[in-house]
């Protein structure tokens, strides 16, 4: 906490000048590439029986309405590999902000490459399939310790990362990288992507049981903190939680590639996979409805999420609740709101044709209203939805909070910017 802040917080903390970490979480303090709790057991043929989301979430009939067809993302991570057969045709143009060699289709750790796949793969080759299939993804390389150990790099990777996803075509940002440090720079290109309109995603992190410190981008005010929950509607364990949680998706044994050879799928937990699947998620509602804006789009997402709290009150488990695009593609379901106000901030913002005048930027943040964990945390499913026993659902899925899952991480060098 910063000197003078009172023990009640603001929505998001103030800015200091400090280094940044790669991915979800710090495996034991360790400052190198690692998966904690993974093992290499999913092949690529057999991957997709174990994305156990895409029948829970009710995909199949989602994607007889919306594919996220028309929608581009911008994937700012290890890179995009666009020559997986579950990619191919799926990746555009994007930008290399490393500032070393290669560019935006190198992927060094697998990692981007796994979040491109949970959005926008095709499946194709026994590949991962995405929750957006139609969607198209726009590749934004960034670094992690390994690559800075063995190159020359852009200390300001992150900052021109986020620029260039901000003037570029795509209407969603999703960033599955994390940090306690936040800088300057990089929350001024934040609000940047926020006045052109974006709608940006990060994870919350996978330390909950390491401190639960509060990682950026994820904290800033104008990004949506994504936590992770398992099939059995828990939120894992290694899921940070606080008042940067603004809704869950599924994050808990969801595959990823286990390395940069892309032999194999490994069997992993983190954030940073609900992360992509949140974005798919906000992809299909898009595609379905192309004249709303960023925060029409996220308004309904907030207003569907599966909760069994008062509206208006948010847990620090699960934000909102639980993400569920079906309500608004199969049932109708949401209220986009205003298209001029931020559902994160309640303020005015800039990137819609209804307030043309960038919002001012470094104003205070309303707090949070009274978290709802524990009413949350008893798991109970009294609430019904059109006329149907909902309370806590994910397809069909009841949702108990807190507890679960191993950590799927990458650990970056601290540095400062």
């Amino acid at each position: 906490m910063t000197a003078g802040m009172s023990q009640t917080r603001k929505r998001r903390v103030s800015l200091g000048l400090r280094g940044r970490l790669f991915g979800t979480m710090v495996v034991a303090t360790a400052w190198s590439v690692g998966f904690a709790g993974a093992a290499p057991s999913a092949m690529a043929e057999d991957v997709q029986s174990k994305q156990w989301y895409l029948s829970a979430m009710q995909a199949e009939e989602m994607w007889k309405i919306a594919t996220g067809e028309g929608i581009k993302i911008a994937v700012i991570d290890s890179g995009v590999n666009s020559s997986t057969p579950s990619l191919k045709g799926k990746v555009l143009k994007g930008f290399d902000a490393t500032g070393a060699e290669g560019d935006e289709y190198d992927d060094y750790a697998g990692h981007g490459t796994t979040m491109a796949e949970l959005i926008a793969g095709t499946g194709n080759g026994g590949g991962l399939k995405g929750l957006a299939p139609g969607a198209k993804i726009i590749p934004m390389r960034i670094t992690d310790t390994e690559f800075q150990n063995k190159h020359s790099v852009n200390a300001y990777d992150t900052r021109d990362a986020i620029r260039a996803a901000a003037d570029s075509e795509a209407q969603i940002i999703s960033m599955s990288f994390g940090s306690e440090f936040p800088t300057a720079e990089e929350r001024a290109a934040v609000e940047y992507a926020q006045d052109k309109g974006k709608l940006f995603f990060a994870p919350v992190g996978n330390s909950g049981k390491e401190g639960n410190k509060e990682e950026y981008p994820a904290a800033y005010p104008q990004v949506v903190g994504v936590s992770a929950a398992d099939s059995g509607g828990k939120v894992g364990e290694f899921s940070q939680h606080g008042q940067i949680t603004d809704i869950a998706a599924p994050g808990s044994d969801v595959p990823y590639w286990c390395d940069e050879t892309f032999q194999k799928y490994c069997d992993g937990n983190g954030t940073s996979q609900a992360t992509a699947i949140a974005s798919a998620s906000a992809a299909l509602v898009w595609s379905a409805h192309p004249d709303w804006t960023a925060n029409q789009v996220l308004n309904v997402l907030f207003d569907t999420a599966s909760r069994d709290w008062e509206k208006g009150t948010l847990s620090k488990y699960l934000g909102h609740g639980l993400i569920r695009p079906s309500m608004i593609l199969l049932k109708g379901k949401g209220d986009p709101g205003a298209p001029d106000i931020s559902p994160l901030t309640n303020e005015k913002t800039a990137g819609s044709p209804a307030s043309p005048a960038a919002s001012a930027s470094g104003s205070s943040q309303p707090e949070k209203k009274e978290k709802a964990e524990d009413a949350a945390m008893a798991g109970s499913s009294t609430e019904k939805d059109d006329g149907s026993q909902l309370g806590l659902i994910l397809g069909g899925v009841a949702v108990v909070l807190v507890l679960g899952g191993g950590a799927f991480a990458l650990a970056r060098k601290r540095r400062t910017a």
